[in-house]
């Protein structure tokens, strides 16, 4: 339940990094100095080319990271019902530093002193509408295999009658074991693609949610296995048919 304070933290930080990126691309502010200064030391203060789609690439992708922590916050709140496990102190810093660190990564994707006051001329692009259909598309799984976990701890009428664990079926649970997990992995793709899909310092991301998630996955794999004889011999850990 700790994991709530992740996305608290995400909440109100990459809430307020969205709303500088927003000021100073609409309103034509410039970003708070230590911002720059970041920028400057990470040397992305050097471009002199205006890439207005670049702009607005990295401005709808933390609005995305921002709605999914909204989303997941309000998950935690009111929908998921936890178990009495407690997590490592060294992933719960690792996680707050995390949910720091990539909102910061995607700011760091636009250079300072491009727009020179100017406002940025929005344009969408076949990337922008792909990648935010496949966020709606993981998005919406991911909600739905949460409820039914909840669910599986709960009466018809609502009520926690159980901490233990059960065996979920239903939507990506008939596939993997963790469609949760994968659903996440899909959300963080969908970013890269809204990006651009060549922006490496995002597919890098990537990697570390892959990593991460598909640890988590075959743990969990491996427990529903041990505890329950009956559990379906064709659902994978992580991802569909892998």
């Amino acid at each position: 339940r700790w994991f709530t304070h992740f996305y608290v933290v995400s909440v109100l930080w990459n809430g307020f990094l969205l709303l500088c990126l927003f000021r100073a691309e609409f309103l034509g502010e410039s970003l708070p100095s230590w911002i720059q200064d970041m920028h400057h030391a990470l040397g992305r203060d050097s471009q002199s080319k205006d890439m207005g789609n670049e702009h607005f690439s990295a401005l709808l992708v933390l609005l995305l990271l921002w709605l999914h922590s909204c989303r997941r916050l309000a998950e935690c709140l009111w929908t998921s019902v936890f178990s009495s496990g407690v997590i490592h102190i060294v992933q719960y810093c690792f996680g707050l530093g995390y949910y720091i660190a990539v909102g910061s990564t995607v700011l760091c994707q636009v250079p300072t002193n491009v727009r020179n006051g100017k406002k940025l001329s929005v344009q969408i692009c076949w990337y922008h509408i792909i990648g935010v259909m496949m966020y709606v598309w993981a998005s919406l799984h991911q909600h739905r295999c949460l409820a039914i976990l909840a669910n599986l701890r709960k009466s018809a009428s609502g009520k926690v009658v159980s901490l233990s664990h059960s065996v979920p079926f239903g939507d990506w649970f008939e596939s993997v074991s963790c469609p949760h997990y994968f659903a996440e992995l899909l959300i963080y793709v969908s970013m890269a693609v809204t990006l651009g899909i060549h922006n490496v310092t995002w597919w890098c991301v990537v990697l570390c949610v892959l990593f991460n998630q598909a640890l988590a996955a075959v743990l969990c794999h491996d427990f529903y296995q041990k505890n329950f004889s009956s559990y379906p011999k064709h659902r994978k850990a992580f991802i569909p048919l892998v």
